[in-house]
């Protein structure tokens, strides 16, 4: 995969992607954006990636929005009293929570911003032990992006995010940790590979794909949902080849081999099946 401002590396079916403009701290730009939105919608026909981990190349992981073109940057005003209608292809949030692979983040550095909203829909946070973390919209005039007002409460609760929101102060690992935004806290030389060994856990072939794209979304979409969508699901998944491979291996006592795509099996309904941008 050839990207300006990303990196790409498939290991075993975790696909590292690693943002790549270190000389700027992984300024999140216009074509980092386009590139983020373009690799997370590719990547659901992948049928070789398994999992995805995101980090940062050199000593940041995102520093934020590139405001070096004024507040331009932020597209979220028109004329500056009518909220811009944002399209499912301008969405980064959009693209990762439609996303049918496990996504870990490797937070390696400073995250501010974007740099952290970004990070919300994907499904375990990881940190380096020296990075720095930054909800500032406060400090620059701005709403909350991303929707991150609707992941961080949900993460971390009403109170923990109106703190971090509010006093919009950098704060390190361990108060990430303590208020249950990250998983854990790693020395820097130790992080990348602890959450590629976490992915692999997750992209292992014991594992059903398809499963674990349906189990992803519907944990993200029934977060809020009026009926249980999983009841549905249960019945779909139990008449599949996977379920019968699943039961027949633990039978044999063997490895299954599942025959089903997530690029091509998904169930007919649920929030997979709707256009892009649909509900959450």
């Amino acid at each position: 995969m050839d990207y300006e401002t990303l990196l790409t590396q498939l290991t075993g079916g975790v696909m590292t992607v690693t943002l790549n403009r270190p000389d700027k701290l992984n300024a999140f730009s216009t074509t980092m954006s386009r590139e983020l939105i373009n690799f997370f919608q590719r990547v659901n026909a992948m049928d070789e990636v398994r999992a995805i981990v995101v980090t940062g190349a050199g000593r940041a992981f995102c520093a934020g929005a590139d405001i070096s073109g004024g507040t331009s940057a932020f597209r979220v005003w028109n004329d500056g009293s009518k909220p811009e209608k944002r399209e499912a292809s301008d969405s980064i949030t959009l693209a990762i929570f439609n996303c049918l692979k496990p996504i870990v983040a490797a937070i390696n550095g400073a995250a501010v911003g974007v740099g952290i909203t970004m990070c919300l829909p994907m499904d375990i946070r990881m940190m380096s032990s020296t990075a720095r973390i930054g909800f500032v919209f406060n400090k620059r005039g701005m709403a909350m992006e991303a929707g991150s007002c609707w992941f961080l409460p949900r993460l971390v609760g009403m109170q923990q995010a109106q703190e971090w929101v509010m006093t919009a102060e950098l704060f390190g690992a361990d108060e990430a940790l303590k208020g249950g935004l990250v998983r854990s806290v790693h020395a820097p030389e130790e992080l990348l590979p602890a959450a590629q060994a976490l992915a692999a856990k997750f992209a292992a072939s014991t594992s059903s794909a398809v499963a674990a794209a349906v189990n992803r979304r519907l944990m993200w979409s029934m977060w809020g949902a009026q009926d249980p969508l999983d009841l549905q699901c249960v019945g779909h998944l139990a008449a599949g080849a996977d379920a019968q491979e699943g039961i027949k291996s633990f039978f044999e006592k063997r490895a299954p081999n599942f025959p089903l795509k997530p690029s091509k099996d998904m169930p007919p309904f649920g929030p997979w099946a709707q256009p892009a941008g649909g509900s959450r």
